[in-house]
C-alpha cells in the first residue's frame, strides 16, 4: 500500500460523507509529516470525521507506539472476559479448565491417562509413538509447549495431549493445538500428576468447543500491545485508551486457512478469532459511530474526550487493571490510556476537552517544523502560527525527563465544556490522585457551571523528582460533579 494510495482513499471518505474512519497501518518511525495516517487524519479532523488507529504489536517496552498524531484517537489492545476451553474430567471425579482451540469435537471418552518421566518432556514423536499408543500423555511444563505440540501432531497414535504450561495463552498457543489436546496451569497439573501416578488404572474424558464468559480476570493489557511515549510525538499522552483486543471472534475470508487437525487437514470458516490492536481499533471506531449518532454536532475532539475521559481504569473484581507485559502489576497510562473504553458512559459525559484545527496548528507550530514541513500535514496557508503553544487542551497529561533532570515543574492549562444534560446547572470538584515522586496542584479546584456549553479553565502543575530507577509514575485528575453523576476522570 502507497501513501497515495492511502491518502486518496481517506479523501474519498472524506467525499462520501464518512463519520469515523478505522485505521489499521503501520507508519514506521517516521516524523509527522511524512507519516500517510497523521497527514490523511489531519484532513479528515478538519471535515469533522474522526479517526481511530491502532496503537501498534510491537509492545510490552516502553517507547513502542509509532504514532503519536494528536488529532487521532490511538487504541491499546486488551484481553476479553471469554475463555475458549476444554473441560478434562479425572477417573477421580475432579473437574479441570483449560484451554483449547481444537476444532473438532473428538470423542476422547474414558482413555488411559498415561505420565511417564520418560516420555513427559513429549519432544520425541519416536519416543511417543512406540510407547504411548492410544493413551491420553501428559506433557510436562518445560516452557517450550508449541515444539511439544509439534511432536504430538508427528505421532498420530497418541489420542491425546495435556500440556501443563504457565506461557501466556496468545492466538500461537491455542493455534499449535492441532491434535485433540488442552493446556492446563502447572498449579493444576500438579493434581493431575499425583492422580496418574497414585491410581493404578488412571483415566481421563476431554471435551471440547466450550466457551465460558466471566471465567478470568479482565481486561488486561494484552503484552503485544504497544506502549508509549510515542515515537513520533511523546508530547501527548498515547495510546488514549484501550478496547478489546485478544481473540476477538471476527468475520474472516472463507477461502484461506483458519484452523489445522494435524499435518494434513487444513479447515476454512467464515469467522475467526484474531488478536491484535487491530481489533481494538474499529471497536473504539464502532463507539464513536455511536457517539457521532447521538451527538451529530460534537467535534473529533469531543468524541475521543467522552470516550478517554469516561473509560474504566478497573477491571471486573474493580481492580487497577493489570499489565500481561509487565509481571501483571497495576497498567500504566503508558499500557492503556485513560483505560477500557465504556461506551455507556461515554454517551454522557458531563464535561469534555474541546479542540478545532487551529489548537492543532498552534501545536504543530511550537514543533520547529519548516513551512514545507508544515504544509505537508496542514495543505493550507489559511493558519496562523500567531499563538504557537505545546499546551493542547487534551484529556491526558504527560511529562517527560531525561537522566540530567533532578527536579522539574511543568504546568498545563485546560479548558472543560458542560455538554451535561441536566440544564446546564452543575459544580465539580477536583480529585488528584498524585503520581509517586510527584506534587499536584490544580487552581481553582471548583468549576461551577451556570449553562449548558459553558466552558471553564483550569491549571494544573506537576513538580516532580527525577526517579533513580527510570520507573514510571501515574496518577489521575477526576472532576467529580457535586450531587450529579458524572465523573470527567484524565490519567496524569
Amino acid at each position: 500500500l502507497y501513501s497515495s494510495d492511502f491518502l486518496a482513499a481517506v479523501e474519498q471518505a472524506i467525499s462520501d460523507g464518512v463519520d469515523v474512519i478505522s485505521i489499521s497501518l503501520r507508519s514506521g518511525e517516521i516524523p509527522l509529516y511524512k507519516d500517510p495516517v497523521a497527514i490523511g487524519s489531519f484532513a479528515a479532523m478538519e471535515h469533522g470525521v474522526f479517526v481511530s488507529s491502532s496503537a501498534g504489536n510491537e509492545g510490552p517496552g516502553l517507547g513502542t507506539v509509532e504514532k503519536g498524531i494528536p488529532w487521532a484517537l490511538i487504541v491499546a489492545a486488551g484481553t476479553i472476559d471469554r475463555k475458549f476451553s476444554g473441560i478434562l474430567s479425572l477417573g477421580n471425579g475432579r473437574t479441570i479448565l483449560g484451554w483449547t482451540l481444537f476444532p473438532g469435537s473428538a470423542l476422547i471418552e474414558k482413555v488411559s491417562l498415561k505420565y511417564d518421566e520418560k516420555l513427559s518432556a513429549c519432544n520425541s514423536s519416536t519416543l511417543l509413538s512406540k510407547t504411548a499408543p492410544q493413551e491420553i500423555i501428559v506433557c510436562d511444563n518445560i516452557d517450550m509447549t508449541l515444539d511439544q505440540m509439534d511432536s504430538i501432531i508427528a505421532n498420530s497414535t497418541v489420542a491425546a495431549a495435556i500440556f501443563i504450561s504457565d506461557l501466556p495463552i496468545d492466538d500461537e498457543l491455542l493455534n499449535g493445538v492441532r491434535w485433540p489436546g488442552i493446556i492446563i496451569s502447572s498449579k493444576e497439573g500438579q493434581s493431575l500428576i499425583k492422580y496418574a501416578k497414585t491410581t493404578t488404572s488412571p483415566w481421563a474424558s476431554i471435551q471440547f468447543q466450550k466457551t465460558f464468559v466471566g471465567s478470568r480476570i479482565a481486561p488486561t493489557v494484552a503484552d503485544y500491545s504497544s506502549r508509549g511515549p510515542a515515537l513520533s510525538y511523546s508530547g501527548i499522552l498515547k495510546p488514549d485508551l484501550m478496547a478489546p483486543g485478544s481473540q476477538v471472534l471476527g468475520a474472516y475470508i472463507p477461502s484461506i486457512e483458519t484452523a489445522r487437525i494435524g499435518n494434513g487437514i487444513i479447515l476454512s470458516s467464515d469467522y475467526a478469532l484474531l488478536s491484535g490492536t487491530s481489533m481494538a481499533c474499529p471497536h473504539a471506531a464502532g463507539v464513536a459511530g455511536l457517539l457521532r449518532a447521538a451527538h451529530p454536532k460534537w467535534s473529533p475532539a469531543a468524541i475521543r474526550s467522552a470516550m478517554m475521559t469516561t473509560a474504566n481504569p478497573l477491571d471486573n473484581t474493580h481492580s487497577p487493571i493489570k499489565d500481561n507485559g509487565e509481571a501483571n502489576n497495576p497498567a500504566s497510562p503508558l499500557a492503556m490510556g485513560s483505560g477500557q473504553v465504556d461506551p455507556n458512559r461515554a454517551l454522557d459525559p458531563g464535561l469534555v476537552y474541546d479542540a478545532g484545527p487551529q489548537d492543532y496548528v498552534n501545536l504543530l507550530c511550537s514543533m520547529n517544523l519548516t513551512r514545507n514541513q508544515m504544509l505537508a500535514i496542514v495543505k493550507s496557508s489559511k493558519y496562523s502560527c500567531s499563538t504557537p503553544s505545546i499546551d493542547l487542551n487534551y484529556p491526558a497529561f504527560i511529562v517527560l525527563y531525561d537522566n540530567k533532570t533532578k527536579i522539574g515543574q511543568m504546568t498545563f492549562r485546560r479548558t472543560l465544556t458542560n455538554v451535561g444534560q441536566g440544564g446546564g446547572v452543575a459544580t465539580y470538584k477536583a480529585t488528584v490522585t498524585t503520581p509517586m515522586g510527584s506534587r499536584v496542584t490544580v487552581e481553582p479546584k471548583t468549576l461551577v457551571y451556570k449553562n449548558q456549553y459553558e466552558k471553564q479553565s483550569y491549571s494544573l502543575t506537576i513538580k516532580y523528582r527525577r526517579h533513580e530507577k527510570e520507573e514510571v509514575s501515574f496518577g489521575s485528575i477526576v472532576w467529580n460533579e457535586v450531587g450529579g453523576k458524572h465523573s470527567v476522570r484524565s490519567p496524569i
